[in-house]
């Protein structure tokens, strides 16, 4: 079982930037493959990048190619997500999560955090 907590959420203006970090309890975090999602108002959760269990396998959308790294430090249980250059389009609630194997496909995950806000003015 794995247990995820995002922070690093908030407000910020277009062009700017944040780190997300999703910390982990559990003992399986270390084989995991890593997602992050996000969602906002009126539309369905979408992908924005996975990472596969050893690091070395990453995925991103389309969307935040080139803004966005995902990355993880498995002796702290931590993934996190740097994105910068924001737009108002990434505005949503982000969600992390946590399954056997690296996809862009939610059903895939099997464990997820309650999400943290990101809010970008123009």
């Amino acid at each position: 079982q794995v247990q995820l907590v995002e922070s690093g959420g908030g407000s910020v203006q277009a062009g700017g930037s944040l780190r997300l970090s999703c910390v982990a309890s559990g003992r399986t975090f270390s084989w995991s493959a890593m997602g992050w999602f996000r969602q906002a108002p009126g539309k369905e959760r979408e992908f924005v990048a996975a990472l596969n269990w050893v690091g070395t396998i990453r995925s991103y959308a389309d969307s935040v190619k080139g803004r966005a790294t995902i990355s993880r430090d498995n002796a702290k249980k931590t993934v996190y997500l740097q994105m910068n250059s924001l737009k108002p389009e990434d505005t949503a609630v982000y969600y992390c999560a946590a399954g056997t194997r690296l996809s862009e496909n939610p059903p895939a995950y099997d464990y997820w955090g309650q999400g943290t806000q990101v809010t970008v003015s123009s």
